[in-house]
């Protein structure tokens, strides 16, 4: 399996929200919220019109029967905060969204990418150890970010990799202990991934995963699952070994 097909396979595990009892503007809201993730979103009636208002997430699509992961109310789905950023603060609507853990979203630009990036890098640099992982697709890129890289790599007992498609001729000059992976190849060119490996411990681990598609539009998923975490990291090194020289 490689990182796309990762990617795939967790866009072909769909997952629906049923907001019950609620009026058409609340599902609409509701929609909203989750526009830019491969979602599904319904209305849906008890008999009874009881409990009042709330939301059901099930997995599983037209072809497969439907399955019960959580439930929440529609107060707390709707509270305040953006739940298409992946943040580690423990905002009004996470009952939801931690069990929506490794579902796409698609089309964020390189502005929301950048954002979706630095929560991860700040764990890392906030626990200072363990390795992070990143894929900048083009050198040129990486060179943009390599204060920030520098200073995670600075950290002593941080391991700190980097990986790109050379399109250009040279690798970004630095002075720390940063290993840059330099790949002609086409998956590491298309691919956007942070991954932390939470220093050992499993409730640090989260990762970002996401590949260009159309021009600067990310589809991809991001994941806190330490089995994901282990398996995309374990994938990088034993699939690039190729280290830049300083």
């Amino acid at each position: 399996m490689t990182l796309t097909e990762l990617i795939t396979g967790v866009e072909n595990h769909e997952k629906t929200l049923s907001v019950f009892n609620a009026d058409a503007e609340a599902v609409d809201a509701v929609r909203e919220r989750f526009h830019d993730r491969n979602l599904t979103v319904r209305a849906e009636r008890t008999e009874s019109g009881r409990p009042r208002s709330f939301v059901v997430l099930s997995t599983g699509g037209e072809d497969e029967e439907e399955s019960f992961v959580t439930a929440a109310s529609l107060d707390d789905v709707l509270g305040d905060g953006d739940p298409t950023d992946p943040g580690f603060d423990e905002a009004s609507y996470r009952p939801i969204l931690d069990h929506l853990d490794e579902t796409m979203f698609t089309s964020y630009d390189t502005r929301q990418m950048v954002a979706a990036s630095r929560e991860i890098e700040d764990r890392a640099w906030r626990l200072g150890k363990g390795s992070l992982h990143a894929g900048f697709q083009y050198l040129s890129i990486l060179e943009d970010q390599m204060d920030v890289y520098e200073r995670l790599a600075s950290k002593d007992h941080l391991d700190v990799h980097a990986y790109a498609y050379p399109d250009q001729e040279s690798v970004p000059d630095h002075d720390t202990d940063l290993t840059i992976h330099v790949e002609r190849s086409t998956e590491i060119e298309d691919s956007w991934f942070v991954a932390y490996d939470g220093g050992g411990v499993d409730v640090n681990k989260c990762a970002l995963l996401a590949e260009e598609r159309e021009s600067r539009a990310f589809y991809g998923f991001w994941t806190y699952d330490p089995d994901t975490v282990d398996w995309i990291i374990d994938y990088l090194e034993r699939t690039y070994g190729l280290v830049a020289s300083r």
